[in-house]
């Protein structure tokens, strides 16, 4: 078995939870996500099943859009809505300033993880750190913001659509927005839109995943990447995990034998060579 499913996560729920559902549904264990998504979090949730768990490295560093809430004058340990309360205080703050904000933070910038996170310092989990209350030097990273819009601005509730790389904590980015409006705020709300190709519109309800109300999708359904058909001498290196010389200009393709998918080769000079193997 090989597929993948694109799930809306329902509030209240871990990616790991979607994961054991699937995996229970399907009757399969191999069975990973693309990209942690919070128990407060909702939208896209790519699921890899069977051989396509090789796949979840390239899924997971596919860029991500996110639709984001604000909650304006609040400031909790989590970073988000679901955290213990740390200060409340009444906060004014202009559109314009808004604006500015944003544009200042499209670009790369310097990032600190949140110490409620599954980041691991020295083989434990910061989060454990946290919980513990032990005193930690939080991890620093570098990321990256394609695209950050304003999309509402009502009473003390400010949302947002951005588009950004792998691994950005959006709960980091509002925290460090706030701090340069000199404002407190903590993330009300947050739905993963899209991941690369992958749209909220187009995917499956756990009650529908539950019901197998669903059709796996194939790697060449959703990713924009060119097919080449391997001839049997071609076919026999590649199933060896061989180099190969191919009459093709791509940097990455699809390699298939008789209609099946054998693996994702990427250029190497002259030659093509392994990237992921899917038999």
């Amino acid at each position: 078995m090989k597929g993948l499913l694109v799930i809306n996560k329902p509030e209240g729920y871990t990616s790991r939870d979607v994961v054991n559902i699937v995996s229970h549904v399907l009757h399969e264990k191999r069975v990973g996500h693309t990209g942690t998504l919070d128990p407060l979090a909702t939208g896209v949730l790519v699921i890899c099943i069977g051989k396509y768990t090789k796949l979840v490295d390239l899924l997971t560093s596919l860029n991500k859009e996110y639709i984001a809430e604000i909650k304006l004058g609040i400031e909790t340990d989590t970073l988000d809505i679901t955290g213990n309360i740390l200060k409340k205080e009444k906060v004014h703050v202009e559109k314009l300033d808004l604006l500015k904000v944003f544009s200042k933070f499209i670009g790369e910038y310097q990032m600190e993880v949140p110490k409620y996170s599954a980041i691991k310092v020295n083989g434990k989990k910061l989060y454990e750190y946290a919980r513990n209350e032990e005193k930690v030097e939080l991890p620093v990273k570098t990321v990256h913001i394609y695209e950050l819009e304003l999309l509402s601005f009502y009473q003390d509730i400010v949302s947002f659509r951005c588009l950004v790389e792998k691994g950005t904590y959006i709960r980091s980015l509002i925290r460090d927005m706030m701090k340069k409006l000199n404002i407190i705020g903590t993330m009300h709300h947050l739905v993963r839109t899209k991941q690369g190709n992958f749209k909220v519109e187009d995917a499956y309800s756990l009650e529908e995943i539950e019901n197998n109300q669903f059709q796996l999708l194939s790697i060449s359904d959703v990713l924009n990447i060119s097919k080449y058909e391997l001839n049997e001498l071609e076919y026999k290196k590649v199933c060896n995990g061989n180099r190969v010389y191919l009459n093709f200009e791509k940097f990455m393709v699809l390699l298939m034998y008789h209609g099946e998918e054998i693996a994702i080769y990427q250029k190497d000079q002259e030659l093509y060579k392994p990237y992921v193997m899917l038999i």
